[in-house]
């Protein structure tokens, strides 16, 4: 996270949450940010949410796809 960037540190999780390895993800941002599961789980969404917006092309399965058999 760079000064003054805007970042949460939620972008050291960018290639998990591409590939959609959403446990790898989820523990890179408890590690980093030293959080709750529960808040990395809301960082790991909001993070999810923008990267789906802004590289839709990474990602390889539909929306529905990505989140099937994922219960929190």
């Amino acid at each position: 996270m760079g000064p003054g960037n805007g970042e949460t540190g939620a972008e050291v999780a960018d290639d998990a949450i591409v590939a959609g390895q959403i446990i790898l993800g989820l523990k890179t941002l408890r590690d980093h940010l030293g959080c709750s599961l529960h808040e990395a789980l809301d960082v790991y969404v909001a993070r999810y949410e923008v990267l789906r917006r802004e590289r839709p092309a990474d990602f390889t399965k539909s929306h529905e796809e990505y989140w099937a058999n994922f219960y929190s």
